[in-house]
């Protein structure tokens, strides 16, 4: 997916500022801790049907994107 940080929006004036999905207010810490509950995507995808399967996958690469930074040693 290459556009997967097309489908990740963030808007102050909306949750925080915190990112969603879609500029809908389904946040992306919302899928990825549902998901860490022990949901399966489908079971996602019907809590929420709103959200698509390459929303589920957006918010994975995102938080991917967050933790895949170079540790410099001094």
């Amino acid at each position: 997916m290459s556009n997967w940080k097309e489908r990740i929006t963030t808007n102050p004036a909306q949750c925080g500022g915190r990112p969603c999905i879609r500029s809908m207010r389904i946040r992306v810490v919302d899928v990825l801790d549902l998901l860490a509950a022990g949901l399966t995507q489908e079971q996602l995808l019907e809590e929420l049907p709103d959200l698509e399967p390459l929303d589920i996958e957006a918010a994975l690469k995102y938080a991917a994107s967050k933790l895949d930074h170079a540790i410099i040693a001094a």
